[in-house]
């Protein structure tokens, strides 16, 4: 089985959730399988990359997207991270047949 990550509630959080390798912060104690899968895949993908430059790319993305839409949620929902990790949330057996990698698809 793959690292899952480590948990941690943090009710203070302004978002409902964010991987921070190797953490997944959840806002509420209640956090839905779907919130931790899509936590999870953010894990792959900064195992993959690292997370330097994961956040790196993350970012860049983020406001080259902000740039083009002039918009915070249509930029943050077309970053290729997020695009991978909601298109696949709800299979909850994603991760275990996920190609390294995978959110290039996402670009």
């Amino acid at each position: 089985m793959a690292f899952q990550g480590f948990v941690i509630r943090t009710p203070r959080l302004h978002v409902e959730g964010m991987a921070l390798f190797p953490f997944i912060l959840v806002k509420r104690a209640d956090a839905g399988k779907e919130l931790l899968n899509h936590e999870q895949i953010h894990l792959r993908q900064q195992l993959e990359l690292g997370l330097v430059l994961f956040y790196i790319l993350y970012l860049l993305e983020y406001f080259v997207r902000l740039i083009l839409y002039r918009n915070h949620a249509r930029a943050y929902f077309n970053i290729s991270f997020e695009r991978e990790a909601f298109s696949n949330q709800h299979d909850l057996e994603y991760l275990g047949k996920r190609k390294w990698f995978a959110f290039a698809r996402y670009f």
